[in-house]
This record gives C-alpha cells, structure tokens and sequence, in this order.
C-alpha cells in the first residue's frame, strides 16, 4: 500500500509559480511510476504530468507544457511539480497518483494511488 500526500498548494497571481510536493510512504516506491492530476470546478479529473521510475521518461498535456516541470528525488521518496507562468485556467485541486507499472501513463485508470489533492488558484 503506497500513501501519497501533496502539498505546496496556494493561491498566486497569474504569471506566477509554485512547486507541489508529493511524498510517499509504504510500497515499493522506486518501481513505480508517478502522475498528477487536477481537477477544476464542474469538470472531470484531467491528466497533467507523469514521470516514470527512472525520472527520464516525462509525459506533460499539452495545456501544461513548457510551463510545468514533473521530477522526483528517490532519496526523499518525493514527487514534484514545479509550475511557471501559471494562468487562472490553471486553477484546480492537484492530485498526485502512483501507479505498480514503472512506465508513466496519461490515463487516470492506470494508477493505483492517490493523494488527498491541495489547492492551487491562480488570480487574474
């Protein structure tokens, strides 16, 4: 059983950053692949960002990248999500998720654990 918990959410002005945290407990945390997810007001859950075992293979939608950057610190068994140039659409309750595969994934089905998600509004 893998126990993820985010932090680093908040609120910033447009054209801001912030950096979330998700840190890991329990499993086998090397092997597996890690993901973020949001979801806004009214919509369905969307994919962000994934990064598999190895922190080399990175999937980003397209909405985020060049602006977010997924990476992870095995020694602090930690996932981060650096987010720059944040727009108000940006705003949504982050989720970070694991998944037992070592390759990352866009589909939200693929992971197996989740955090409890932290808030992040972007004011215009």
């Amino acid at each position: 059983q893998v126990h993820l918990v985010e932090s680093g959410g908040g609120t910033v002005q447009a054209g801001g950053s912030l950096r979330l945290s998700c840190e890991s407990s329990g499993g086998t945390y090397s092997a597996i692949a890690m993901g973020w997810f949001r979801q806004a007001p009214g919509k369905e859950r969307e994919f962000v960002a994934a990064l598999g075992w190895n922190g080399l293979n990175t999937y980003y939608a397209d909405s985020v990248k060049g602006r977010f950057t997924i990476s992870r610190d095995h020694a602090k068994k930690t996932v981060y999500l650096q987010m720059a140039s944040l727009k108000p659409e940006d705003t949504a309750v982050y989720y970070c998720s694991a998944s037992s595969q070592d390759y990352p994934s866009y589909a939200s089905d693929d992971y197996e654990y989740w955090g409890q998600g932290t808030q992040v509004t972007v004011s215009s």
